[in-house]
């Protein structure tokens, strides 16, 4: 059996998350909004994936993805794997995943990884990143991706407030309900609040100005990343103090942390792996 590692990129908008969420007592995906069962909201890119990588193999196999992302957010690089029997080469695979997949779905990548690699247990870390505009009128092309909030945030108190943040915490404060995570203590390696006059698209530079905040982290709890701009945006505004970050943090109480962010502008960028399984990657494709 061979364990497949998948790279993926997606635009979030119209699915409710990674995963699939289960309807009347059973797990539900399907790739087609004309499928007598249809229900726009619980259509996910797990149940999606599962549903082509079926059509091409024959397969009922589960696609594990390396991070649950919610409904609404975008992968750069999502990285998730499944187990097959199928003898098709990767690049078969890719060429005909692509070939079905709607277009907001693509895959950029196929390997062969070894039999024990698990895409989230693997992952040494995640970097996700959310952009904002403070703009009143934003681009067409980028206002499905990005959270518009059209006034003057206080830039130096973010900056300073985000730097709180860094390093192994308690992060049960921003944490949402249903979170099932066993320990909330998790490591931020890196956080940091960019500012941007311009955002590349298309091979123009649409001007503007816009925020992007972006964090590495060994892992996320849920919507712990839309918790932490929400908050830090609340520091922009003036109702939450730089220092009470630390008080929030001591709190270990989700009512002081600030409102989730919107889904839309936020993005997971990519997720590390030791070398080790890279290099066993690349020369799968040559053995």
């Amino acid at each position: 059996m061979r364990n497949i590692k998948l790279t993926i990129q997606y635009d979030g908008t119209n699915y409710h998350g990674w995963q699939i969420q289960p309807i009347q007592g059973s797990e539900f995906g399907v790739r087609s909004l004309k499928h007598k069962e249809q229900k726009k909201n619980v259509i996910t890119v797990q149940g999606i994936l599962q549903e082509t990588i079926k059509e091409i193999t024959g397969e009922d196999t589960k696609v594990i993805g390396a991070g649950r992302t919610d409904a609404g957010v975008h992968a750069i690089e999502q990285v998730a794997s499944f187990k097959t029997s199928t003898g098709l080469p990767p690049d078969i695979i890719k060429r005909a995943l692509n070939a079905i997949l709607p277009d907001d779905i693509r895959i950029i990548g196929v390997h062969d990884a070894e039999s024990t690699f698990h895409p989230r247990y693997d992952a040494k870390s995640k970097i996700y990143f959310y952009v904002i505009s403070t703009d009143r009128t934003i681009s067409p092309f980028l206002n499905r991706y990005i959270w518009k909030i059209p006034y003057k945030l206080n830039l130096d108190e973010m900056d300073v407030a985000i730097k709180f943040l860094k390093g192994k915490h308690d992060f049960a404060a921003f944490r949402a309900s249903g979170c099932g995570a066993k320990s909330t203590v998790r490591t931020i390696f890196n956080i940091s609040l960019e500012v941007l006059n311009v955002i590349n698209f298309m091979t123009a530079g649409l001007n503007g100005n816009f925020l992007k905040i972006r964090i590495e982290a060994d892992a996320f709890l849920r919507h712990m990343a839309r918790n932490i701009v929400g908050t830090i945006i609340e520091v922009g505004k003036g109702k939450i103090s730089k220092e009470d970050i630390k008080k929030i943090l001591a709190s270990k109480d989700r009512r002081f942390a600030g409102p989730a962010a919107p889904t839309k502008g936020l993005f997971l960028e990519k997720i590390n792996y030791c070398s080790s399984f890279f290099i066993f990657s690349i020369n799968s494709l040559f053995s």
